[in-house]
């Protein structure tokens, strides 16, 4: 009996029957495959469609020209093309077989066998295809039964998986956080304890990536934990640890408990020591971007601790302040409310409000006015009569104390 792709909103995108009919999909030279083709026979939303073809690169293009499509030569040097339909970029790769591979980068030739593609894939839940009109599934590694097992394995063996591409190491945990059961494959793991020191070859940015996707699996703890046993991460990012694990845990049942959606760079910081040197140094190794490292750093500073919840985001922003609260296990949780919706506001006098006052221009103008701030903040960002009356008493200290 064979299996069928069921029907769901992603599949009538505007503009998709257009593509398909320009890569002649009724004629079998195009198939739906990979991330769609798994969530999609599990029900899950679809946002990544990818479509592997037998057309050459060249033709590809030729074809989308003709049919008005928007493409984008994105990897054509790896037979990668990306159209754009409606806004919606869909990844189109000529079917390919692997010639040689360093565990960083293949080179490949172009095929237009099938199971030769889905051979160089990694996880047989990964090597599914469906045709974009019948739906009807082809599966030449057993992935459909996987996928109802919630099975992960690797297409073949394990070690030569992760041979052809190191970063299979850190994309089994995290398909195994989401997909899998907590079922371990045992040859599938030793394989990856076995190559741990080869993700030293990788770049800083595809592990980065490939971590923060894993964080923000619904649930990575057992993954985690894993990965930890058996040194996978040692080499790369040696400051994970036990302790970092029961952090993490922590805070993700406190984000459950305050109804927040996961956050990776936020789980990150609780999975590093609690120190801000230090996870600066590590957003850095990371290749993170400045903002990500920023916000790193804010959520693991000490100091502010006992302000009210909107002073606290005054200062450090309200992301910040979320992330502070979250992060200390012992924190009541309630005062998150109180950022729901809120925006800082900005001081509602300037220097010149204080000159008027009768303050002489000079450097006691900018003192004057962080004493108004503080007071501010600390009465809750009260506005009108009350900031005025903040400024009057300011001003008239600061003139008895030139006197």
């Amino acid at each position: 009996m064979s299996v069928v792709l069921p029907d769901a909103p992603w599949r009538h995108r505007p503009g998709l029957d257009n593509l398909l009919t320009a890569l002649d999909a009724a004629g079998g030279k195009a198939r739906y495959v990979g991330g769609a083709v798994r969530d999609g026979l599990l029900g899950l939303a679809v946002n990544d469609l990818d479509i592997a073809t037998t057309l050459a690169p060249q033709d590809v293009l030729d074809r989308l020209k003709a049919a008005e499509v928007k493409a984008v030569p994105t990897g054509i040097d790896h037979g990668t093309i990306t159209a754009v339909i409606a806004g919606w970029p869909v990844e189109i790769t000529t079917l390919r077989r692997d010639v040689s591979t360093d565990g960083r980068r293949a080179t490949i030739a172009y095929t237009d066998d099938w199971r030769e593609d889905a051979a160089r894939r990694d996880f047989t839940i990964n090597a599914l295809y469906a045709d974009p009109l019948s739906g009807e599934i082809t599966d030449y590694f057993g992935g459909v039964a996987d996928l109802e097992a919630r099975r992960l394995r690797f297409i073949g063996d394990a070690d030569a998986r992760i041979a052809e591409d190191h970063l299979r190491i850190l994309r089994y945990f995290r398909f195994l956080a989401r997909y899998g059961d907590d079922e371990l494959d045992n040859m599938a793991y030793a394989a990856c304890v076995a190559s741990a020191n080869s993700l030293m070859a990788l770049s800083r940015e595809r592990i980065a990536d490939e971590l923060l996707k894993l964080l923000a699996v619904a649930a990575p703890i057992h993954a985690l934990r894993l990965m930890v046993d058996g040194g996978i991460l040692t080499p790369v990012l040696p400051e994970v640890d036990r302790a970092g694990i029961d952090r993490l845990e922590r805070l993700i049942a406190r984000e459950a408990a305050a109804g927040l959606a996961p956050s990776a760079l936020r789980r990150l910081a609780a999975l590093l020591p609690p120190d801000a040197a230090r996870a600066d140094l590590v957003g850095a190794r990371l290749k993170l971007s400045n903002k990500a490292r920023k916000r790193l750093t804010t959520a693991l500073e000490a100091g502010l601790g006992d302000m009210p919840i909107r002073a606290l985001a005054w200062h450090i922003g309200v992301e910040g302040a979320i992330d502070r609260l979250l992060l200390d296990a012992d924190a009541d949780l309630s005062p998150l409310s109180a950022l729901d919706d809120w925006t800082p506001p900005k001081l509602p006098i300037g220097g010149g409000a204080l000159i008027a006052r009768g303050l002489p221009p000079g450097p006691d103008v900018a003192k004057a006015l962080n004493v108004v701030q503080d007071m501010w903040v600390a009465e809750g960002f009260p506005d009108g009569a009350r900031v005025d009356a903040i400024a009057d008493q300011t001003v008239s200290k600061f003139q008895r104390a030139r006197q």
